[in-house]
């Protein structure tokens, strides 16, 4: 597996990593508490992932009401792995004065986490969204004191959009931005990847496959599967469902075939081959489901391949 390197930082990932969102829950919808992946299915999942060589693995605090970070540390201490460690924090129901990315509250989170993984240090924390109540200011010193005191490596933000990332970067330096990016999501293409580049910040994208919509799962006019994501929060993937949508997956399938490949691995190949990626947040529902990220490490798109992919869902 190969590896690379998180911005500026010492901090080396695989270029897959394991996406922990439902374990113990549906992300962190607090609807889905308690329902998602089991801890012996997360345990199955989380055995595969290690064993090809994916040795990052990313969660947050609200991932099943903290439950994907109590069986990840149950894993680890079972196994004796000591995988890297992605986590996030941030609570938009909570408006009380102690809410968000305060210090008070980033503070008495991350000591929740620690516990819940059981470990001494997280590798990577990052703001879980941008918190409009609480100053740019507080929430950077906040992170720079956590690496001080030894109890991160490095930080970041996942969920900001360019005029978000760009006051940020107006007062420190993040490791990493982590948003949704695909052949299907390419907002970030607008602002927030530029400035990636320009300031040398990795990118780690996750929802590879929009919901299941690059694996060819949804057909016109028929029931989405159940367990999927479009049968249980359809709401933000519903705009996909056009003819257009349609048309460009049935060329895409068709180009992946030609390429002896499938879908799903082409579509993660084609954000492994994008210079600003670093590596891309994969979240498996079973062991299995991590087979075409591994396939797709090991299928380099040219530039031509990879503008022609794009070209489809313009």
């Amino acid at each position: 597996m190969e590896r690379r390197r998180l911005g500026g930082t010492e901090v080396e990932v695989s270029r897959i990593i394991l996406g922990c969102g439902n374990f113990g829950g549906i992300g962190s919808a607090p609807e889905f508490f308690g329902q998602g992946e089991s801890e012996e299915e997360a345990f199955g999942i989380m055995d595969a992932a290690w064993a090809l060589g994916i040795t990052m693995f990313d969660t947050a605090d609200a991932y099943g009401g903290g439950r994907s970070e109590t069986m990840i540390g149950n894993w680890m201490s079972s196994r004796g792995h000591r995988p890297q460690l992605t986590t996030k924090s941030f609570n938009p129901m909570d408006r009380g004065k102690d809410h968000g990315l305060s210090r008070s509250r980033l503070t008495r989170q991350i000591e929740s986490s620690l516990d819940r993984l059981g470990v001494e240090q997280i590798d990577l924390y990052l703001a879980h969204e941008f918190d409009p109540d609480t100053p740019i200011e507080e929430t950077i010193a906040t992170f720079a004191g956590l690496v001080e005191v030894g109890l991160i490596k490095a930080w970041g933000v996942s969920n900001f959009d360019a005029d978000q990332l760009r006051a940020v970067l107006e007062q420190g330096q993040p490791a990493v931005v982590q948003n949704s990016y695909s052949l299907l999501d390419r907002n970030d293409e607008e602002g927030v990847l530029g400035l990636c580049f320009e300031f040398g910040v990795a990118y780690t994208p996750f929802s590879p496959l929009a919901g299941g919509w690059l694996t060819g799962k949804y057909k016109r006019d028929e029931v989405a599967p159940a367990g999927s994501r479009m049968a249980l929060r359809p709401g933000p993937y519903e705009h996909l469902r056009t003819e257009r949508t349609f048309a460009a997956l049935d060329r895409f399938a068709e180009i992946a075939e030609r390429r002896g490949s499938d879908p799903s691995t082409l579509a993660v190949a084609w954000l492994l081959a994008q210079p600003t990626v670093t590596a891309v947040v994969i979240g498996p529902r079973r062991p299995d489901h991590l087979e075409p990220a591994l396939r797709a490490a090991e299928l380099p798109l040219s530039k031509t391949d990879a503008d022609e992919l794009a070209g489809l869902f313009a």
